[in-house]
């Protein structure tokens, strides 16, 4: 259920249409190693490509929340501290920026501490805008991904086969990469991936209309978690990733200028 609000066709096509008409921006991010579907992928689960970044004030959203929330209000009082920070820093009116009820803000829904640690400008002129700059919106998120470790080249997940495996004694629910690819293959897990033995792995279960689903989770998909901590939001991201891979690919061919 949680995938199906993302894999849609509507979703896809925007996708497909976002990269063409922010191919510079997106080019340009993607030279810090991340594909660019996935940095599609991200903007697309988190705000359907700037369509929905929120209405909220963000001031008001977190002074709500870290004066008037008190199981997390800790965490919202540093938030706060660092919105303010960040406002001075980027020349803003701290009354101005919207974002989402927990004051996540922009296209990529950043919180102001992962704002002031990892947002970038990406279009060189002197500003980090996450609301309005897609060049500055790729690059952030593409460096908020490296920096949590993300592996050029390596995959992010991949179906795995469980049929004939031993699986006492994992835990499922967990995004910690608790196991690696050959002691998930010493069990008998059997998937497609070509990496070391020692490469570092989860086992993870989904619970679908068929019965349950497994995947192995890689380096990346912690990456991932480290934006949003579910299993269920990497992969959505992956998928959708996938899926606008796949329909990029799909497409024609420009047709070539005839010769002259």
């Amino acid at each position: 259920e949680y995938r199906a609000r993302f894999l849609t066709d509507r979703r896809i096509a925007r996708g497909l249409e976002t990269a063409r008409l922010q191919s510079d921006a997106l080019e340009g991010a993607a030279e810090r190693g991340v594909p660019a579907q996935v940095l599609l992928s991200i903007v697309g689960v988190e705000t359907f490509y700037g369509e929905n970044t929120g209405k909220h004030r963000v001031i008001d959203a977190l002074a709500t929340l870290a004066f008037d929330h008190p199981p997390r209000s800790p965490f919202f009082r540093g938030e706060l501290e660092q919105f303010l920070l960040m406002s001075r820093e980027e020349s803003l009116d701290p009354l101005g920026p919207q974002g989402s009820y927990a004051g996540a803000m922009g296209i990529p829904q950043f919180m102001p501490s992962s704002f002031r640690a990892y947002a970038v400008d990406g279009d060189g002129d002197g500003r980090r805008n996450l609301w309005a700059s897609w060049a500055d919106v790729f690059a952030s998120v593409a460096n908020y991904l490296r920096a949590h470790g993300w592996r050029t080249g390596e995959p992010v997940m991949a179906r795995a086969d469980v049929a004939d495996a031993n699986l006492a004694g994992l835990e499922f629910g967990k995004v910690d990469l608790t196991e690696t690819v050959g002691s998930l293959r010493a069990r008998g897990v059997r998937f497609g991936a070509d990496l070391p033995a020692h490469t570092p792995a989860v086992l993870l279960q989904f619970a679908v209309r068929d019965g349950p689903e497994h995947r192995v989770g890689f380096t990346n998909f912690y990456a991932i978690t480290r934006y949003n901590r579910s299993q269920l939001y990497a992969s959505a991201v992956s998928d959708l990733a996938d899926a606008i891979a796949a329909a990029s690919a799909a497409e024609p061919a420009a047709a070539s200028p005839p010769a002259e």
